[in-house]
């Protein structure tokens, strides 16, 4: 009698202990539920019962109901986007881009955006808008002018993309072209393009070598030339009656000139002595 009196008691006492582990478990799984921490850089999107509820949570630890209420967290920090796309330039060459694009979103549209879009409003709308307006704005250059232009088609896509997005609550706040591909037959177009641009250079430079050498010889001749004409412009200042006289009388042998007479006679002005 008194084994089953124990029996029963311990199982009374078993029983207690259960449903009070329950009753724990049940309290920490409702605490669990019934609070929420927002990581900084995000804001929480509440949806109660599947309906999205209007405003957003901040930053820290916030009370929901649980079970019927769940937070979706928003990245509202800046985010980096990789996108490899194709288009067509001005001059119909397939011209492959690799775009960084970083934008945000904005914190008092985050619940907006996940209601009427849904958690993938990336892929749904961010990649979309950048292929479209890289597209419109690669129609606008040649593949050469593409790659010249770089900074001037960041710009634009910036601009493009912001006027398409910001409605929503979406900020591009920068866009860097990584890298531009072209077909085989654009490159080698270029290659020899670049040949013969160097070509012509150096043909160029030689042209201009050989003209500024000619003109330095006729430079140096004319010099030489006026040169001459001075020397002798001074030689012929400097003859005057007396030294051309005084130049013949060094250069005289001391002998008299012989003339001959008008009958056909010499006449000797030689003195004996002479002779």
């Amino acid at each position: 009698m008194e084994k089953v009196i124990n029996v029963n008691m311990n199982g009374k006492k078993m029983k207690k202990i259960v449903i009070a582990v329950i009753l724990v478990l049940v309290v920490l799984v409702l605490a669990a539920n019934s609070f929420v921490i927002v990581r900084p850089g995000h804001t929480g999107v509440v949806v109660t019962l599947g309906k999205v509820d209007e405003g957003v949570l901040q930053e820290g630890l916030h009370f929901k109901i649980p079970f019927a209420q769940q937070v979706v967290m928003i990245d509202n920090r800046i985010v980096k986007l990789e996108v490899d796309t194709e288009a067509f330039s001005k001059d119909l060459q397939t011209v492959s881009t690799k775009l960084a694009i970083n934008y945000r979103v904005d914190t008092s549209k985050s619940y907006s955006i996940y209601k009427n879009i849904g958690a993938g409003y990336e892929d749904v709308l961010v990649t979309p808008a950048v292929n479209e307006v890289l597209k419109a704005i690669t129609a606008l250059y040649t593949a050469e002018e593409s790659v010249t232009n770089r900074a001037l088609i960041s710009e634009g896509l910036v601009e493009g993309l912001n006027e398409k997005l910001n409605g929503i609550g979406l900020y591009v706040t920068d866009v860097n072209i990584v890298n531009y591909d072209f077909s085989e037959a654009f490159i080698t177009a270029i290659e020899e393009k670049q040949v013969a641009q160097q070509q012509l250079l150096k043909a160029e430079t030689e042209k201009q070598t050989a003209i500024t050498n000619a003109e330095a010889e006729a430079e140096t001749i004319r010099i030489k030339a006026e040169a001459e004409a001075a020397a002798n412009d001074v030689l012929n200042k400097s003859l005057t009656d007396s030294v051309l006289e005084y130049a013949k009388i060094e250069k005289w042998d001391g002998k008299l000139p012989q003339v001959m007479g008008s009958e056909g006679t010499f006449i000797d002005f030689t003195t004996e002595e002479e002779k």
